[in-house]
Parts: structure tokens; C-alpha cells; sequence
């Protein structure tokens, strides 16, 4: 019984750390397709669709990955996971709408962007991630 724990936490630490690779890769593949064109290459629309291309690519080996971890989690650790991303995707999608329609409503005073919504997504998904372990503790 003692192996199979072990074997267990050893398949989950190595998925733990290729999903941290694939996310840590389509991050800075997202930052070179972003700032590249600015910093690196002026206006060189052949390596921007080049980079989105590779990013987008990245972002699949990715959700793959994520795929892989959620499946390879036992039955409390996925339905945290499942509950958490329930929750941030409720928030993202009435929450980015709302934000929106105050875009276009010209109720704020500046332009919806979708990096606010990305990182309300995430904190979202943070804080349930924590909550949803400390209930189950």
C-alpha cells in the first residue's frame, strides 16, 4: 500500500511540474508574441503571426497538460478543481460581460481591457482553489 502512495506522489509532483513548464512556456511565449513587435522587431507582421502562432500552439500543449493533472488528481482534488474552475468561469463570463457593457455604456472612465478580465479569472480561481481546500482539510 505504502509503494502505491508513493508511486502516486511521485506521478503527481512530475505533473505538477510539466503543467508549471507548459504554463511557464506559454507565458513567455505570450510576452515575446506581445512586446516582441515593440521591442525586438519592428513591425515584422511575419514574426508576430509567427509568435501568436507558437503561443497558440503552446497554449494547446498546455490545456493538454492541465487535462492530464486534473485527470491524474484523486476525487477531492478534483472536485476542488472542478468547483474552483466553475466559479471562475461564472465570474469571468458575467463578470467580463458586465464590465463590457460599462465599457460601452461609457460608465468607466477608461477602455474594458482583456487583462483585467484574465486576472480577475485568476484571482477568482486562486481564492476558490484555497477555499475549496480549506473546506475539505
Amino acid at each position: 500500500m505504502e509503494t502505491k502512495s508513493n508511486a502516486w506522489k511521485a506521478n503527481a509532483k512530475k505533473n505538477v511540474l510539466h503543467l508549471g513548464y507548459w504554463t511557464g512556456s506559454w507565458v513567455t511565449t505570450m510576452a515575446i508574441a506581445s512586446f516582441g513587435q515593440i521591442y525586438l522587431w519592428k513591425d515584422n507582421t511575419a514574426l508576430t503571426i509567427l509568435f501568436i502562432a507558437i503561443n497558440t500552439l503552446v497554449g494547446i500543449g498546455m490545456i493538454l497538460m492541465n487535462r492530464k493533472y486534473i485527470n491524474d488528481l484523486d476525487e477531492m482534488q478534483r472536485k476542488v478543481s472542478l468547483d474552483a474552475m466553475a466559479i471562475a468561469l461564472g465570474v469571468g463570463v458575467v463578470g467580463g460581460l458586465s464590465y463590457s457593457m460599462l465599457d460601452q455604456a461609457n460608465v468607466i472612465a477608461f477602455d474594458a481591457e482583456i487583462a483585467h478580465l484574465v486576472m480577475l479569472i485568476g484571482i477568482t480561481y486562486m481564492i476558490a482553489i484555497f477555499v475549496g481546500n480549506n473546506r475539505y482539510k
